[in-house]
């Protein structure tokens, strides 16, 4: 590939929706390097590549949560026209071969190896969490408090939402 993309490029273009993780249709195409129309195009060419657990597209609700989450536009001012699709792992496995180039080979194992990395931090997270839980059941209260400061420190980050614009004072 001309240029490393950094695990944790793909990372942060990984969501969770509907219970499963997914890459949205136009991360995708930045990152083959194709209009996201051409990467559809190619899709609708080869539905049947792409059952409803490789690939789905959001609904109203969801893709509005998601604008608001990574601030894209709005389809009334020049933004999608239509619902965004996304893709489960399997279905950026098969992308490659719809795309067939060697860009997309390259940048499909560099996803894959994300979605590796990613399983192995949640398992490692959950077996950090048993036995945490069973330490806390060998020892009495007076290391409740390490043990609540270790969970704290486990649980992923809240993303908290900023206030976009300004506040007016009224006269």
């Amino acid at each position: 590939m001309d240029e490393f993309i950094p695990v944790e490029i793909i990372e942060k273009k990984i969501y969770l929706i509907r219970g499963h993780k997914v890459m949205l249709d136009k991360d995708l195409s930045a990152l083959y390097q194709v209009p996201t129309r051409r990467l559809n195009e190619q899709i609708k060419r080869n539905l049947t590549r792409f059952p409803v657990d490789f690939m789905f597209q959001l609904s109203a609700e969801e893709a509005e949560n998601l604008r608001s989450q990574i601030a894209t536009s709005s389809s009334g001012h020049g933004g999608r026209r239509y619902l965004p699709y996304v893709f489960t792992e399997q279905g950026v496995a098969m992308l490659s071969s719809v795309l067939n180039s060697e860009r997309a080979v390259q940048v499909n194992i560099a996803i894959m190896r994300t979605f590796v990395k990613l399983r192995q931090m949640l398992a490692s997270n959950a077996e950090l969490a048993r036995k945490l839980a069973s330490l806390e059941k060998k020892y009495d209260s007076q290391f409740k408090m390490v043990f609540d400061a270790i969970r704290e420190l486990m649980a992923p980050p809240e993303v908290k939402k900023r206030k976009i614009g300004f506040k007016r004072e009224v006269e």
